[in-house]
């Protein structure tokens, strides 16, 4: 198990998860982030999602990025 920190963020604003979540591989981790991104896409706010991007990391370095519009997909 290895503890990755799911930080958030677009180019006015960073989200800091200080204290992250025990997975036990890549794909876990994908699908935390991915279900982090749907989480507060459902959030009734008037947040515009598709510029944030979620940087998945462990203590030391970043792993990957996800970016929102990645789960989002193309706007119609």
């Amino acid at each position: 198990m290895t503890q990755v920190y799911f930080h958030c963020s677009n180019s006015r604003e960073v989200r800091i998860d200080r204290s992250g979540e025990a997975v036990s591989d890549l794909a876990e981790a994908r699908d935390r982030a991915v279900g982090i991104v749907r989480s507060l896409i459902m959030q009734r706010d008037q947040e515009d999602w598709r510029d944030w991007t979620v940087h998945v990391s462990d203590s030391d370095d970043e792993i990957f990025v996800l970016p929102f519009a990645f789960v989002l997909g193309k706007p119609h």
